[in-house]
């Protein structure tokens, strides 16, 4: 069975979301008081609903196929400030004060090492 027939998220908010085909969410971490974009991770319903109640941002790992709460083997915490839901249900943005790298490579944010140049006008 679907790894939502077994989550704990309230029914009210499980069902304002919509979902991938494979039932995840797209999570935007920011840091909550400089608005840095840290990173985007995947939630299903249970990570939504843990990150809700734990404080502590829980990532659903599509490549390991297991739930994750970040800062749990590195160190790097992400406690929650926010969760928001964008207008069209389909995208989180989780407010969080970042402790150490967000990065899986070490850097603070995962957006800032492979910046895209702009066509010139």
């Amino acid at each position: 069975m679907s790894r939502m027939s077994t989550s704990s998220l309230d029914p009210a908010i499980a069902a304002r979301l919509k979902r991938s085909a494979d039932g995840l969410v797209p999570a935007i971490a920011q840091q909550y008081d400089t608005g840095e974009v840290l990173m985007l991770g995947w939630m299903d319903d249970e990570a939504l609903h843990r990150t809700l109640t734990t404080g502590r941002c829980t990532y659903w790992s599509r490549s390991r196929q297991e739930y994750w709460v970040k800062g749990d083997t590195s160190g790097h915490v992400q406690h929650v400030k926010s969760v928001a839901l964008d207008c069209d249900a389909d995208t989180l943005l989780v407010k969080v004060d970042q402790v150490g790298a967000a990065c899986h490579t070490g850097a603070r944010t995962c957006f800032d090492a492979d910046v895209l140049p702009l066509a010139a006008e």
